[in-house]
């Protein structure tokens, strides 16, 4: 009866030290989108820009730091707001998102390929190693979805 007892709680113990640093490290990589993210390409789906995401009074923004895209145009010449011919390198191209549940939304992003601002939908994926992107006009349903991967 000892030894049973002797086993359990061995087994116990084991269960616990394995289980007991997962979620420390979900929660280190998947708990927010702060963080730098490869962007890719659309239409070659090759690595495009690395972007950093941070939070300031609960509202994320993204910034470019740095064109991974040799044929990346230096300026946001077809831009139409206040970014029209600004540097791309260091340019905030998503603005306002806000965590509701597990996502994040109410925000916009700025392609500066085209000079087009969409609304814009972001949920992270794979422990927080991945996250979706959906970009739309109107209703989530006319819009495309990216994959960044996190860098740091």
């Amino acid at each position: 009866m000892l030894n049973t007892n002797k086993s359990k709680a061995r087994t116990l113990l084991l269960t616990l030290a394995l289980l007991l640093p997962a979620p420390y490290s979900i929660a280190q990589t998947g708990g927010t989108i702060s963080g730098v993210w490869k962007t890719f390409d659309d239409d070659t789906n090759q690595p495009a820009a690395l972007v950093e995401i941070s939070e300031k009074g609960g509202l994320y923004s993204g910034v470019i730091l740095k064109l991974l895209d040799p044929n990346a145009l230096p300026t946001c010449d077809k831009c139409t707001d206040f970014r029209k011919g600004k540097p791309v390198l260091g340019m905030e191209i998503l603005l306002g998102m806000k965590k509701t549940g597990e996502s994040y939304s109410g925000g916009q992003i700025l392609d500066p390929d085209d000079g087009d601002v969409y609304r814009a939908e972001m949920k992270l994926k794979d422990q927080g190693s991945k996250l979706d992107l959906r970009a739309y006009i109107g209703i989530p349903l006319l819009g495309r979805t990216q994959t960044w991967i996190r860098e740091k």
